[in-house]
Order: C-alpha cells, then sequence, then structure tokens
C-alpha cells in the first residue's frame, strides 16, 4: 500500500492561488480567525496525522476487517487509538458552531482534512465523517432540547452519527420504506424496523451512536410525502446527559464488501426502539436532504482520494520500475533497462491520474466555497445565490469525480502490471475501496437525472445559465490574453455548445419524458468536463501569469501548464463523445422489447 504524503504544495495553490481563499474568509462571518498562519499550521498537523497515524492503518484495516460478536462491532487494530488522537486533536470541532463548543472555523476548511484523512485511509474517515451531516441536519430542524442533548459531545467527537435511510426492499426509492414510528405517552416514538448499508452503525470507537432514522407515523401518506426522520441513540441519555441504558436497537449483522473493510457497514435492526421526532412530521426526507447534500460532496471526495493515493503509489513505481528501452533511445544506458516513466503509455496513464485528482481538489475546493457563502454571508441574495450554484454542483461533484476516481484507480493498478492486481502492493485495494463511490449515495445514474431533470430541466435551465455566466464572464476577461488563449477559446465553445445541448434536449423531453432518461447520464458527465475545463482554464491562468512575473517555483507553474495542456488535449475530447451518445435520442435504448435482452 502506498504510504500517503499530503501532496500540500497543490492543496495551497489550490486553495490561495486559484481560488483566494484569504479574501474568502475574510468576508465571511467567522472566517476572520482564518489567517494564512493559522491555516497553514492546521494544514500541516493535518497532514502529519495523516501521514504517521491513518495511513499506516489502511492495510491493517483492509486485512482484518471489523468482527461482530454480540452485536458489538470491534473495528480493526490501531483504530481506537487513531480515534482517540483524532479527538485530542481537535479535528472533529473544528467547523463547528463556537455555542456548541466548536472552533468556529469556516466549512470549507474541513473539507482539506477531509480530503487527507480520505486518502491517507478512506475506510477510518467514514466513522467520524457522517457526524458531520447528522449534526447538520440536527442543527437546521432539531429543537432547542435535541440540539442541548446531542450536539456537543457529536461536536467533540465523543459521540458520532448515522443517517439510516435504506431497506431491504428499498434502495434509492425512499418512497418504499416501511420502518413505523408509533407514539408513546411521554411524547417520544417507539421506531421498528430493519436498516441496511448504513456505516459505521455500530463500533466500539465512540461512548454513543446517534442515528438519524427515517420512518413513517401511523397516518402518514403514502409515498416520500409520508416520511419523517427522528433522532434514535444507541444510548439513551440519563438525568446528568451521559449515555445510560442501551436502547432497543442492534446491529444484525455486517455486510462482506468488495472493500472498505475498515468501515462497519451494518444491517441495523430497531425493536421499538425509543426515537425523537426531529422537526414537523412527514417533513423528514427534506430535512435529510440536510444532511445528504453534505454526503455527496463528501463522497465526491473518495474521488479524489482514490485518484491521488493510485497516483503516488504508481508514479513511485513508474519511476523505479526497469522495463524495455525507450523508443527514442536508451534513457539508462548504464542499466539493464529503462524506467517504465519514460514509455508514453505509462505517461498517459500517470498524467490522467495525476490530472483527475487535481481537478477533483479544484472542484471540491470551490463547492466548499459556495458552501460557506450559503450558510455564512449576510448577504440574502448572496446566500441564495451560492446556495442555488452548490446545488446545481453536487450532483456533477459525487458523480463525475467519482466515475473519474474509479478510472485513476484502476490506471493506478495498470501502471504496475501484475504486481497492481496482487496484495503485497495494494493498489487493488485502492480499487475495491474506490468501487463503493459511485454507488452510495445516490448511484451516478440517480445523479443523472437529478442535475438534468430536476436541476436544470425543471428550472428552465437558469440554474445552468447561473454557472455559464461565470464562464463567459472569464473567457470575456481573458480574450485579449493570448498566452492562454489555447485555454480560453475551446472552453467558450463548449460553454455556448452546453447550453445549445440543454435546449434541445428540453424540447425533445417536452415530446417524450424519457429523452431525460436516456440523456441523463452522459449529459451529466458532459458537464463534469466542462466544469473541470472552467476550472483548468482559471488555473492556467494563474500559472502563466507567476511564470511572467518571474518565479522560484518555475517547474511547479510550467507543470500546472503542462497538465492543463493534457486535459485539455487528452482527456476534454471525450466530452464530444458524451454530446453525440446524449442527442442521439432514447428510441436506442427503448425500441428493443424486454423478451429481447434474453440470451
Amino acid at each position: 500500500m502506498p504510504q500517503y504524503r499530503a501532496p500540500l504544495r497543490d492543496i495551497k495553490f489550490v486553495m490561495s492561488e486559484l481560488l483566494d481563499s484569504e479574501t474568502h474568509y475574510q468576508q465571511i462571518p467567522g472566517g476572520e480567525e482564518a489567517t494564512p498562519d493559522m491555516v497553514d499550521a492546521i494544514i500541516q498537523e493535518g497532514a502529519k496525522f495523516c501521514e504517521q497515524v491513518l495511513s499506516p492503518l489502511n492495510q491493517v484495516g483492509d486485512e482484518e476487517g471489523c468482527s461482530l460478536q454480540d452485536g458489538h462491532v470491534s473495528t480493526p487494530t490501531g483504530f481506537k487509538e487513531a480515534y482517540r488522537q483524532y479527538i485530542e486533536g481537535g479535528w472533529p470541532s473544528m467547523t463547528s458552531d463556537e455555542e456548541l463548543g466548536g472552533q468556529g472555523l469556516p466549512g470549507s476548511l474541513s473539507m482539506v482534512m477531509s480530503e487527507m484523512v480520505g486518502t491517507a485511509n478512506w475506510a477510518f474517515g467514514m466513522y467520524p465523517g457522517l457526524s458531520h451531516g447528522c449534526m447538520a441536519t440536527l442543527e437546521a430542524h432539531g429543537s432547542d432540547e435535541q440540539k442541548q442533548t446531542y450536539l456537543p459531545k457529536m461536536v467533540t467527537g465523543e459521540w458520532t452519527g448515522t443517517m439510516c435511510l435504506t431497506e431491504p426492499h428499498c434502495g434509492s426509492d425512499l418512497g418504499l420504506l416501511r420502518t413505523k414510528a408509533t407514539p408513546n405517552d411521554d411524547g417520544s416514538y417507539a421506531i421498528t424496523g430493519q436498516k441496511i448499508w448504513i456505516s459505521a452503525g455500530e463500533h466500539d470507537l465512540s461512548d454513543n451512536i446517534i442515528h438519524l432514522v427515517l420512518a413513517r407515523l401511523p397516518d402518514a401518506p403514502k409515498g416520500t410525502k409520508g416520511i419523517s426522520v427522528f433522532v434514535v441513540p444507541k444510548f439513551l441519555s440519563d438525568a446528568s446527559g451521559n449515555p445510560g441504558e442501551r436502547n432497543t436497537l442492534v446491529c444484525g449483522s455486517l455486510e462482506e464488501k468488495m472493500g472498505i473493510h475498515g468501515n462497519a457497514t451494518c444491517v441495523m435492526n430497531f425493536d421499538d426502539a425509543k426515537g425523537y421526532l426531529i422537526g414537523e412530521p412527514h417533513k423528514g426526507l427534506s430535512y435529510m436532504f440536510t444532511m445528504m447534500n453534505i454526503a455527496r460532496i463528501g463522497t465526491a471526495i473518495q474521488g479524489l482520494a482514490s485518484s491521488e493515493l493510485a497516483f503516488q503509489g504508481s508514479l513511485e513505481y513508474a519511476k523505479d520500475r526497469l522495463a524495455m528501452r525507450s523508443l527514442s533511445g536508451a534513457k539508462n544506458p548504464d542499466g539493464p533497462a529503462d524506467p517504465i516513466i519514460v514509455h508514453p503509455d505509462v505517461r498517459r496513464m500517470l498524467l490522467t491520474q495525476k490530472t483527475i485528482a487535481e481537478s477533483a481538489r479544484a472542484m471540491i475546493y470551490y463547492a466548499a466555497q459556495q458552501a460557506d457563502i450559503s450558510q455564512a454571508s449576510n448577504d440574502e441574495d448572496e446566500r441564495n445565490e451560492a446556495d442555488e450554484l452548490l446545488s446545481f454542483l453536487t450532483p456533477i461533484a459525487k458523480a463525475f469525480l467519482t466515475e473519474l476516481g474509479v478510472e485513476a484507480a484502476n490506471q493506478g493498478m495498470q501502471v504496475f502490471g501484475g504486481h497492481g492486481y496482487v496484495k503485497e502492493w495494494g493498489m487493488e485495494q485502492i480499487v475495491r475501496d474506490a468501487r463503493i463511490s459511485t454507488i452510495y449515495e445516490g448511484t451516478t445514474g440517480i445523479q443523472a437525472l437529478d442535475l438534468l431533470g430536476r436541476k436544470v430541466l425543471m428550472t428552465q435551465g437558469e440554474s445552468l445559465k447561473r454557472f455559464t455566466k461565470k464562464v463567459h464572464l472569464f473567457c470575456k476577461e481573458q480574450a485579449d490574453n493570448e498566452s492562454i488563449s489555447e485555454f480560453v477559446e475551446p472552453l467558450q465553445s463548449m460553454n455556448k455548445e452546453w447550453s445549445d445541448l440543454t435546449t434541445k434536449l428540453g424540447m425533445s423531453a417536452m415530446k417524450d419524458r424519457e429523452e431525460v432518461g436516456a440523456a441523463s447520464f452522459d449529459y451529466l458527465m458532459y458537464s463534469g468536463y466542462a466544469v473541470t475545463a472552467y476550472l483548468w482554464a482559471r488555473t492556467a491562468e494563474v500559472a502563466q501569469r507567476k511564470l511572467q512575473e518571474g518565479t522560484s517555483e518555475e517547474a511547479f507553474y510550467k507543470a500546472k501548464l503542462q497538465t492543463a495542456r493534457f486535459f485539455f488535449k487528452r482527456m476534454l475530447p471525450r466530452a464530444k463523445a458524451h454530446a453525440d451518445a446524449m442527442m442521439s435520442g432514447a428510441d436506442n435504448l427503448m425500441e428493443m422489447e424486454e423478451e429481447h435482452f434474453a440470451f
């Protein structure tokens, strides 16, 4: 397994130079404390923890997995000690409100830590990771009593949280869920039902686990309009607010998974477990979207994490592994063969991984800044603008980046050749761990329908226009900058094509709604390449400006330009195929009779 090294220079480039985080933090309430010195210290210390503590446990977690005995789950060797250090370092409380015991730093700063934790050890990062969405839901919709009871200890990390949505008979179609909530005389509810695929549903890291559970009240209407959300703790709080009586819920089994073995994925059985209604009845699904949107951005980070770790492993290997001679002449004449990094096809794979990782970092950090603004700005119009932009970007980030993350993980294994297929090197673990990312928190297909159907067509294209206007403004500002015309001109053309394709799809959908489902995957992927092209063009502008001004880091900025060029020449052309596919219509998918699928 590659030993993770935090890519601090690129993290700082995206934050400070591409996205101007210093100005961003000074413009949002609560961001004043995030001075450059503080941000740098946080990132440095976070990198040290991830490299020295979490990375060595990554392969341990995969090989040992979790164990279940009498309803109790034990995590792999070293995880409990690592989690204790995680709490002691104050990492869970970094961006929570100071009133709740948090440090009050901007939420986007936590994305940097989430990236490093996730890349070093994705299975570990999932234990505290879901707590943030759980806390956000309680903060936004919980009663004062619920906030006081649960949030302070979740902020410190002493307690963790989950979201319990899926049931055996329904995956993403939550309108089919059957878990019931029966009112008790004391104002609480008896929750009965089974939930599956609950990440970190049971473990030995925290003193309590706070479950947010979707269930139906006796008078609930059918479908998604009849869903309520309840807070159901593993241990009920005693008079002092500490864990007391064990609630009647239990982990019935652990899923046998392809990857992320170090994280407990549980079947949770609720047997008249005591729960408390959050907010109003029958509004649970809308409340949970607070949590799910955060979880989806968190899942997008897995696309970045798998790309970065695979790239680090395969780059080191490609520099050392000797095989064959360069076609243009020996590059290692004193050795029996040349290192494989000299071969064009190996470089293609390495550059693909590098480009995906750096693209993902830029997109996620950009989305995180929009989240900061939507949550903290004093300007209502600015908040609404950022919230709408974030809503548009979320399905793209989640689905596009995880699809490319799986690609990068596979490319990493391919660089190793046969060695990549065996456990010794750890590259096949990255592939196995990455594969779930395109599935959970809404599959790629579901995210694609959300983007094209809900976010774009249902808003008559307004959500798309909000983003394409930003692209248009950038292209207009850089129209006379000949040094980056190779990036600006194709971006400008694509930006127009994006709008034109959307208009044509909207017209087709008016005649046949199946056209939306038929085009949605390719539309999402096209959109992902378009957003990425914008970010790479901005990156090229920064890099070119730094080189023209004179810099001691010439190699770094030249590499940025070269990577941008690789993306525009080698990866962006993929968007043309997606455009052709989305415009080919639904008939080639829907005309075949079901019985003709048989073989």
